[in-house]
């Protein structure tokens, strides 16, 4: 999708993707990711997610990548917290505490040396909010860039779509494995059906919808 559309969406505070409080999965299987408690964390498309926060304040340097300035500016101004700001190409950072970063810019920008030190990287809204020939180039961009040690817990949406049209878009299993399965070893963890008296279920419209969570590490 162009650049173009996010911006709008962020002008026009188009946001039912932004949750307003810690996804409950990550909650419930970061432990399973983390080894030393102070792994550096990647989070991709990451708007202004309070799990970033959630992933800080235990201890975790993250480095969250969002197209938007309006979402950088609106995460560290709700949460009442200063950050400075380094104007650069191809990315401005905001900077809390030296720990906790955004980066301002184009996903595809980044390079290996960007993300040098990341182990961890936690994608809820990144991988669902691109459309199918989008979902391929960020999965092969993701395995040029990160360090072979990188372990990914990665969150999806499947529903039938017919029933809305997205973003967030429907990614089934069998696509996360069509698209990471060559070069890293998936753990489907577990996959809940979206009640229909779930928010977004219920603002959607949908029946038969459903969310996944996978536990992604490189092949030997």
């Amino acid at each position: 999708m162009e650049h173009e559309f996010w911006h709008a969406r962020w002008e026009n505070q188009e946001i039912g993707f932004h949750e307003g409080t810690v996804n409950r999965y990550l909650h419930e299987h970061w432990p399973e990711m983390v080894h030393h408690g102070n792994e550096t964390v990647l989070v991709p498309l990451c708007g202004k997610s309070k799990d970033l926060w959630w992933l800080h304040d235990r201890g975790h340097p993250v480095i969250g990548i969002e197209l938007s300035a309006i979402a950088c500016k609106d995460f560290f101004e709700e949460a009442g917290a200063k950050a400075r700001v380094l104007p650069a190409q191809p990315f401005t950072r905001y900077i809390h505490d030296d720990e906790l970063q955004l980066w301002c810019g184009d996903f595809f920008q980044l390079v290996p040396d960007d993300v040098r030190h990341v182990r961890l990287v936690y994608d809820r809204a990144a991988l669902i909010a691109l459309p199918p020939a989008m979902r391929r180039d960020y999965a092969e961009h993701l395995e040029a860039i990160l360090p072979d040690q990188a372990a990914i817990l990665l969150i999806t949406l499947d529903y039938d779509p017919g029933e809305m049209k997205g973003p967030p878009f429907n990614v089934s299993p069998d696509e996360v494995h069509a698209l990471f399965g060559d070069e890293f070893e998936i753990d489907h963890i577990l996959t809940n059906p979206l009640e229909k008296d779930h928010p977004f279920a219920k603002r959607k419209g949908l029946n038969n919808g459903s969310e996944s969570v996978f536990r992604l590490r490189r092949k030997a």
